[in-house]
């Protein structure tokens, strides 16, 4: 069955056909770095990232690129209010988004470019456009001519009359039309600039994606993917840009993930409701959070609530306990044969629809129903007296293959030696309370651990093994 994705470009699922066989070329907008990210750009870092881990396994080369911008109006005025440069600025949460995504599971990609070390190609396309009659410059600034573009508003599904009604002048723009949007903007006293042949200035937002993504990817590309709420103005803008000097079509297919709501309410800094990924990892582990953004199909809004993060830490956890079990099950488990193809074609059916879950539009809900059936069973086969290694082993190789393909693993942190004092009293507690099958279950979590207990007269030791 061929991957099917979700296009804005034409509104519906298509199936998936790479431009070159076998190969990727997807490009996804990255943050503006001038402050720790919140958990609205988290969800694109994920999803995306869930998508290439998905096409990889299912064979492809894929080149992933996702661009910072370095250097805007809001790093200009984070940069005045503390009292640093914007490069300064651009370089501490560029490492603080480092930090952050690659707790959440996320790979870096194969490339990362930065505006301010791509000027010379930024203004180079912008020369294009001009001499093209697609831009002009008006007192320093330079702005696009969108009604040139007459396929303007096909990403956006807008009519050009419709936008032309919201559009607006900014104070201190000369624009031929309200519609003209900024390619280059001529730098105001005591802003970073960069020389340019119509004076010193920055590039605008929409310009660097259309630039990096030719650089690295060419003038044509598989997948372009971010917010939906870079649908418009950002992506549109770029189409016209990249179209229009190239005559070529930008991206073949236009992916966007949906909202994140805060307690049912809309994230909204004004509203101050907004949550950061570098303090909310602080609390929870960071595997938490991707699971709860892949619990919810990536096109549709998602309700973060601290309510449903603990039901995700459960179901996470109801998972995770299922792969322990079979672990430490192996050891008592023998090279018996019988049965043993009957369970392990139900684990391969398994492995067959998670597949066709997230061929179907990377849908990692279902995917993640899947694994939970996959649970099932092995706490049914659990529940036999006598196991066989050779199904214990195709358990847990399916729990590891299809969790690494959305980006989690079982990897368990190193307890503290308070954690570890309070599993004890809590085993200490069940065996007074005669409720030894918990008791075990607690000391055959420490042992999975790697914390060996010994039982004295004098009380309960324990050490590292």
């Amino acid at each position: 069955m061929a991957i099917q994705l979700y296009n804005t470009l034409t509104r519906k699922k298509e199936n998936f056909v790479p431009l070159e066989e076998g190969k990727v070329k997807m490009y996804v907008c990255g943050p503006t770095v001038y402050n720790y990210i919140h958990i609205g750009n988290a969800r694109p870092a994920i999803v995306f990232d869930t998508v290439r881990r998905y096409l990889e396994y299912r064979g492809y080369d894929v080149k992933y690129v996702s661009n910072f911008t370095d250097v805007d109006d809001k790093l200009i005025r984070a940069a005045n209010q503390l009292g640093e440069d914007v490069p300064t600025i651009a370089n501490r949460f560029i490492e603080a988004y480092f930090e952050d995504v690659l707790a959440l599971g996320c790979k870096k990609a194969d490339v990362h470019p930065r505006v301010m070390e791509n000027m010379d190609i930024i203004i180079d396309f912008i020369s294009q456009l001009i001499k093209k009659g697609y831009a002009y410059e008006s007192e320093g600034d330079v702005y696009y001519r969108t009604r040139h573009f007459e396929e303007y508003g096909k990403l956006s599904h807008q009519p050009i009359d419709e936008l032309q009604a919201g559009a607006r002048i900014e104070v201190g723009e000369k624009k031929e039309d309200n519609l003209d949007f900024a390619l280059w903007k001529a730098a105001k006293e005591g802003e970073i600039f960069w020389e340019s042949p119509w004076g010193p200035g920055r590039p605008g937002w929409h310009i660097e994606c259309s630039a990096m993504a030719k650089k690295y990817l060419g003038e044509t590309i598989d997948i372009h993917a971010g917010g939906q709420d870079l649908t418009f103005p950002h992506h549109e803008n770029e189409i016209a840009q990249s179209e229009a000097l190239s005559g070529k079509t930008f991206s073949r297919y236009w992916m966007h993930n949906g909202y994140i709501n805060i307690d049912n309410e809309k994230m909204s800094k004004s509203l101050g409701n907004f949550v950061l990924v570098h303090d909310i990892i602080k609390q929870i582990n960071p595997q938490v959070l991707r699971f709860f953004m892949l619990s919810v199909h990536y096109r549709n809004p998602i309700n973060y609530s601290q309510e449903l993060l603990e039901s995700t830490t459960a179901a996470l956890e109801r998972l995770t306990t299922s792969y322990q079990n079979l672990k430490h099950r192996r050891e008592k488990s023998a090279n018996l044969t019988e049965n043993n193809q009957e369970w392990l074609d139900k684990i391969s059916r398994h492995r067959d629809e998670f597949i066709e879950a997230m061929d179907d539009d990377f849908n990692t809900a279902k995917a993640i129903s899947v694994l939970f059936e996959l649970s099932k069973l092995a706490n049914y086969y659990l529940m036999e007296k006598n196991t066989a290694v050779e199904v214990i082993d195709a358990f847990t190789a399916q729990f590891e293959e299809l969790f690494a393909v959305l980006g989690l693993t079982f990897e368990q942190e190193e307890l503290l030696d308070e954690e570890i004092d309070a599993l004890i009293e809590q085993r200490i507690q069940a065996r007074k309370d005669r409720n030894f099958q918990l008791a075990d279950q607690i000391r055959d979590q420490l042992k999975e651990m790697n914390i060996i207990l010994e039982d004295t007269p004098q009380g309960t030791r324990w050490k590292r093994g």
